[in-house]
């Protein structure tokens, strides 16, 4: 017969205190998986870092001159750096090497500003008629030619390009204000390149360290990464750049193609905006080698610029540009429209670098995490 302090110790046991025994059925634990954790943080940073983006791009838009000065001034410290390390390596000093730049720059763009913007001005002023009359010769030949398109709108499309090209005629007030502004512009990039050259390594070394400690070596590489690219872009462009000037200007040259000076200026700073710069400055030599000196001229303008082009893409980009930017063509071209879509011919000039220099920074931090903390 049980005794009734076996049945109080067997309830004691069961429901007592320290018993272990599972939660009524219907109740729930509340704990919620590791990777549900995981991937809400890394949603949540990825939002911030969206948020962050955005906030940029806004603030680039608000602050167009000083934000292009700004990336101009990376662009031009990136392309001096190699001179300046080789004059710190003879043993001149930083500030007088960045000096010594930075003068070199101001006599470089004197002079491209006299050749562009008094003769070039000049000499467009009389070129516009004859530009104009060669339009109008292009009109009778789509009319009367084999296209045999409408004269109605053939009319309106010569119009609109006449008015444009008028337009182009440099009108003395704009010019003034738009001197201005590109004159402070340009005080603010010779400061900026200045002190990139004398303290740049100083300016990136205080950066680091406000940084946290497990972060720096990891920031510190992505940074360094991304400046050789950007060195090496612009290095590289210069090259590709002086060689499209040379093939071509040498071509208007011996053509005797009036404005021929500009026009190699034009291609030499047209290199700088992949594919749709060349083939741009390219159409402009063509159109005034075609209205100035013939159609037979204008030929064989059209063939030096295509084979220019061709030894730019298969033979000059492969092989200078190759190191340093490592994108498909078809991602430069999107890159390149959508910048200009987005900010101008600014947006074309610094989309692929922009891609590239993000490439190679996401590239680093992928194949360099950071380590985890020990214990």
């Amino acid at each position: 017969m049980a005794r009734p302090e076996d049945g109080r110790g067997r309830a004691e046991g069961i429901g007592g205190p320290g018993s272990t025994a599972p939660p009524p059925t219907g109740t729930t634990v509340g704990v919620i998986p590791a990777w549900t954790l995981r991937t809400m943080a890394r949603c949540g940073a990825v939002l911030g870092l969206a948020a962050v983006a955005w906030l940029a791009f806004w603030l680039v838009l608000r602050l167009p001159l000083l934000s292009l000065t700004v990336a101009l001034a990376l662009l031009v410290t990136a392309a001096a750096t190699p001179m300046a390390a080789r004059l710190r390596r003879s043993g001149v000093p930083a500030g007088a090497a960045a000096f010594l730049l930075v003068v070199l720059l101001i006599a470089a763009l004197t002079g491209i500003g006299f050749l562009v913007g008094f003769r070039a001005s000049a000499a467009l002023r009389d070129l516009t008629r004859p530009v104009a009359a060669g339009v109008d010769r292009i009109r009778v030949w789509l009319i009367e030619g084999p296209l045999g398109l409408e004269p109605t709108q053939v009319a309106d499309l010569r119009n609109r390009i006449v008015t444009w090209l008028y337009a182009l005629t440099p009108d003395p007030a704009a010019g003034a204000r738009t001197g201005l502004y590109a004159a402070s512009g340009l005080v603010l990039l010779l400061f900026l390149v200045f002190f990139l050259l004398k303290d740049g390594d100083r300016m990136w070394s205080w950066l680091l360290v406000r940084l946290p400690a497990p972060r720096r070596e990891q920031v510190d590489g992505a940074g360094c990464a991304a400046w050789r690219t950007l060195t090496r872009y612009t290095g590289g462009l210069v090259v590709v750049a002086l060689i499209d000037a040379v093939g071509i200007g040498l071509a208007l040259l011996l053509l005797g193609v009036p404005l021929w000076v500009s026009l190699t200026l034009l291609t030499f700073f047209g290199a700088f905006v992949p594919v749709l710069g060349a083939t741009a400055s390219g159409a402009v030599a063509v159109l005034v080698t075609l209205v100035t000196n013939g159609a037979t001229d204008a030929v064989v303008v059209l063939v030096v610029v295509l084979a220019v082009q061709q030894l730019e893409g298969n033979v000059l980009q492969p092989l200078v540009m190759g190191r340093a930017v490592h994108l498909h063509p078809v991602v430069t071209l999107v890159a390149v429209t959508a910048g200009t879509l987005l900010l101008g011919v600014p947006g074309a000039l610094l989309a692929v670098p922009t891609l590239a220099v993000a490439y190679r920074v996401v590239e680093h931090v992928r194949t360099h995490p950071v380590p985890s903390p020990q214990g």
